[in-house]
């Protein structure tokens, strides 16, 4: 995971800490982003995918039943750790997990308990899958205050499979056992107020200075005890690797470069490093050019040369309103008819099918149409209201800034260097050139080592033809016609 976190498995068992509550996934739908994760007492709730992995205190916790996702500092949990109540409730839950195994409440036929194995048990008559499911349907004919009490809300059939893996009672008790009834991690005893404050002494010092390692930092820290506590004992000031835990816990991995972590605090404080919830179309349009990877000829029989492809994209529904390419560099004058492009509806072309025409419902294509003089192709349009572009010599033209005022738009420039404040346009340039730059004729490749022998001789597209390729491709492939956005919404 991002952020110098441990690897996360979200698949099916797989258990997490969440504020330091366990929580087990249930289900996993990776193709729909989302998930379903269940507590130790039986509730469960639906999360996306996205939502989890930007949780402020998410750590994984392993697999059911798996202990070695604590911190390595921390004392291994044993079976002393539980109550006696606990402890019953923890064996209630192991005898059905080792009767859906096995068929026996004590997980052998030769410590079978009267009566045992029942029907629906028999390991001689049923097999490992229709006892699992005979035990999810006698635990949910439980009534809700039975299965609280015994503590058996959570004992689906992903949990049983999960469980009926491990080895061991006293894994498998301590895997029955819910993970809030033992405390987290101790802490650090070393750490007083006078040392904490002199932690964040030493950070404040660090902010402005060029990156040093954990021994400086330490170096630091006794030099501020010194002189700030004077009557504080050298020997109890934490050692180095206390000191690196501690700042990984406190502040984080600290992996960036200074610069970088500088203007990511910068940002924090001016209150423009939280998200953006984009709710209509053209609430915040992306702009962003690359170099065209694909050798172009200015005629037929002209010179390769290259291009530069130029792009907006809604960040609501993720559609590409407008496009532009032009040889050599883009100018401000090329931007700023990207703009008029977006405000404007996109003609249908010689050519384009009946499925390549307005398709939105709410808005009927022939009142387009008659607004636009021509039929149009389907593709969403409006005028923006923010407009986020990086530090681009064109972007930042005067006359460019003033058109864009002048159109009401809010102008909104990414941190430098910090392609993820327009990950979503960053993003579409690698899907068009994955899905239809590469299958060009000329395709150079991402850098000067990629490349092929010779594109240029292998270039054949012009950039009238070029220009009218992505064109349809964009309306006919990229766009999401019916789900990206309703005619309702667009203005």
């Amino acid at each position: 995971m991002a952020g110098g976190r441990s690897r996360l498995e979200l698949a099916a068992g797989s258990r997490l800490l969440l504020n330091g509550v366990p929580w087990t996934v249930e289900s996993a739908e990776p193709q729909f982003g989302r998930l379903v994760l269940v507590d130790g007492e039986g509730r469960a709730e639906h999360r996306s995918i996205r939502w989890l992995v930007h949780h402020p205190d998410l750590r994984p916790a392993g697999k059911v039943g798996d202990v070695s996702g604590q911190a390595r500092s921390a004392q291994p949990l044993s079976l002393a750790d539980l109550t006696e109540d606990q402890l019953a409730q923890a064996r209630i839950r192991a005898e059905h997990v080792l009767e859906a195994a096995t068929g026996f409440r004590n997980g052998h036929r030769a410590r079978a308990r009267p009566g045992e194995p029942r029907p629906a048990y028999d390991p001689d008559a049923t097999t490992l899958t229709e006892r699992r499911a005979a035990k999810v349907a006698e635990l949910a004919a439980l009534s809700p205050d039975e299965a609280a009490r015994l503590g058996l809300q959570g004992l689906g059939l992903r949990t049983l499979q999960g469980l009926t893996t491990l080895r061991g009672e006293g894994s498998l008790l301590l895997a029955c056992a819910d993970g809030r009834w033992t405390r987290r991690q101790g802490g650090h005893p070393t750490v007083t107020e006078e040392v904490r404050e002199a932690i964040f002494a030493v950070r404040e010092e660090c902010k402005d200075r060029a990156r040093i390692s954990v021994r400086a930092k330490h170096r630091l820290l006794h030099q501020y005890m010194t002189e700030r506590f004077e009557d504080f004992p050298a020997e109890k000031i934490p050692s180095r690797f206390t000191l690196a835990r501690v700042w990984a816990e406190w502040f984080g991995p600290g992996g960036g470069r200074a610069r970088y972590l500088r203007s990511a605090e910068a940002a924090a404080q001016a209150g423009v490093g939280t998200r953006v919830v984009v709710h209509r179309p053209g609430q915040v349009l992306a702009l962003d050019s690359t170099p065209l990877p694909v050798m172009l000829r200015e005629t037929v029989f002209g010179e390769a040369v290259g291009a530069t492809l130029t792009l907006g994209l809604d960040l609501y529904s993720h559609s590409l309103p407008a496009f532009r390419l032009t040889l050599g560099s883009d100018t401000s004058v090329d931007v700023a008819m990207l703009l008029r492009d977006v405000m404007l509806p996109l003609p249908m072309r010689e050519g384009w099918g009946a499925e390549m025409e307005w398709p939105y419902p709410g808005v009927p294509a022939e009142l387009i149409a008659e607004f636009a003089g021509h039929k149009v192709a389907a593709l969403p349009f409006f005028s923006p209201e923010t407009v986020t572009t990086d530090h681009g010599s064109p972007y930042k033209n005067h006359a460019l800034v003033e058109a864009e005022r002048e159109l009401g738009c809010t102008i909104l420039p990414a941190r430098t260097l910090r392609a993820s404040d327009k990950f979503a346009v960053e993003r579409a340039f690698g899907g068009i050139k994955t899905l239809l730059f590469e299958h060009l004729l000329g395709f150079t490749g991402t850098d000067v080592a990629d490349r092929g022998a010779d594109p240029e001789r292998d270039a054949v597209l012009t950039l009238a033809q070029m220009e009218n390729l992505i064109a349809g491709w964009i309306v006919n492939r990229f766009t999401d016609h019916g789900s990206s956005c309703s005619g309702s919404d667009l203005r």
